[in-house]
């Protein structure tokens, strides 16, 4: 192999490792910025709590809010809103369920992960209680009502006038946390 083949595997092998490189660091680069910006939907895993800064309502708006259920992984459950959409003023606090059932012949965990859109109302959206702050276990044939409690921020930007709050569904059953519950349980 002549000096100038071999510069250029040199080369060519130095690329692979910067691209390797970044596409490692991606993904926390991505995570960063979406919170930074808050943009891409992602909202707060966190309760968020009422203050007495709470008790103003927009009354001269209102805003539709789109319910969303996604199973991931074939998952073998029945996930869906129990409410589909409705209006609310932002200000407003609103609580609803999502229904879940086991149809696997197996005890299992999930996990609910949210997003919302359009992302910029992702930090607008304040969860006081949500399924999806912990993983929820149910055996087989177990049936359940997920709670959710809400509301959306007076200062939500008066050109949103409809947001979805979309949840997907995924199996962590071989990666239980301590805090996983079972409230709200059916049959």
């Amino acid at each position: 192999m002549d000096v100038s083949n071999r510069r250029l595997v040199g080369w060519l092998a130095g690329l692979v490792v910067v691209m390797f490189g970044f596409a490692f660091a991606l993904v926390p680069l991505y995570n960063t910025l979406c919170q930074v910006l808050s943009i891409n939907g992602k909202t707060n895993n966190q309760a968020y709590e009422l203050t007495a800064d709470h008790q103003y309502i927009d009354q001269s708006r209102e805003v539709t809010v789109e319910f969303v259920a996604y199973n991931r992984n074939n998952l073998r459950w029945d996930f869906e809103p129990m409410v589909t959409r409705f209006r609310l003023h932002p200000g407003e606090m609103r609580q609803l369920a999502f229904y879940a059932r086991n149809n696997s012949d197996q005890t299992m965990t999930v996990q609910a992960i949210p997003s919302v859109s359009p992302g910029l109302a992702a930090k607008y959206l304040k969860k006081t209680e949500c399924f999806c702050f912990e993983q929820q276990t149910l055996e087989s044939g177990e049936a359940m009502e997920m709670p959710l409690m809400f509301h959306l921020d007076p200062d939500l930007p008066k050109d949103i006038h409809t947001l979805t709050l979309s949840y997907s569904l995924f199996d962590v059953t071989g990666r239980r946390s301590k805090s996983s519950t079972k409230t709200g349980r059916i049959a």
